[in-house]
Formats: structure tokens, sequence, C-alpha cells
């Protein structure tokens, strides 16, 4: 389904919110969406749910710690992850996966889940895989 969202067309923007909003409704997330690198900090992107965060530094909670990673962040609880940035209390836990273009990290897809312990390695392994599909050759 994804692949077929973004099939021919060749705006980010437009893939994001298409591949934010697909995840969001079939899975039901409390929050789904992306942040873009730009310059030394993470600005949000399209998302599905409530308000958010609009920058993230380098480095800082969950999106900021993938992004310096350079990998994939699962956290089953977000209150024991040190330096989370509650943009909702209602978020429990969260997975943030990198988006890569070009041997770079140029944005990170970042779900949050109502739900203790919603994300694990299946959904790491599948995310991965559904972020790449933006940035195919």
């Amino acid at each position: 389904m994804l692949r077929s969202l973004m099939e021919g067309e060749c705006d980010d923007i437009a893939c994001m919110a298409n591949m934010a909003a697909a995840l969001h409704r079939e899975f039901g997330f409390w929050w789904t969406g992306f942040y873009r690198v730009i310059g030394d900090r993470l600005v949000l992107g399209p998302f599905q749910g409530p308000v958010a965060c609009t920058h993230i530094p380098y480095g800082k909670g969950v999106c900021g710690t993938a992004w310096a990673r350079r990998e994939t962040v699962v956290v089953p609880d977000v209150e024991e992850f040190p330096g989370h940035i509650a943009c909702s209390s209602e978020s429990r836990s969260e997975i943030v996966v990198p988006v890569w273009k070009e041997g770079e990290v140029v944005a990170v897809l970042d779900i949050d889940s109502e739900e203790l312990g919603t994300f694990d390695e299946v959904d790491k392994e599948w995310l991965e895989k559904a972020v790449a599909l933006l940035y195919e050759p």
C-alpha cells in the first residue's frame, strides 16, 4: 500500500504526509509523523495526531537521539528514557526510525503509543523498510 501511495510522486513532503496518514490510520497509533533535519535540529514535518513539538535539537529526546545514533530507537516506557521530551503526557511508548537519503539521515519517523511496550523488533524491521521507500532509487 505504501509503495503505491508514493509511486510516481517526487515531492518528499507529499510522500511523508501520505505515509504518516496511512500508518496512523491502519495501526491506530497515538501520534505518527516525521521530523525533518534542517540545520542542527529536527523540524516538525507531516504528521497525524495531536499538536507536537516543532523543534528538537540534535541528540535530544528520543528523536534527536535516533538522529545522533543513526539508528532506530525503541522505547517501551518513555518515562524511563533519559532526556525524553514530553510533547504530550499521553504518550507512553515510542519508536523513532531514521530516514536515509544518499548516506545521510534527512528525517526521522516518530510514532508514539498511549500504551506501554507497543513497539518491538518486528516493528523496527518493517518501519525501516517502510521509510526506505521514500528514497528508493
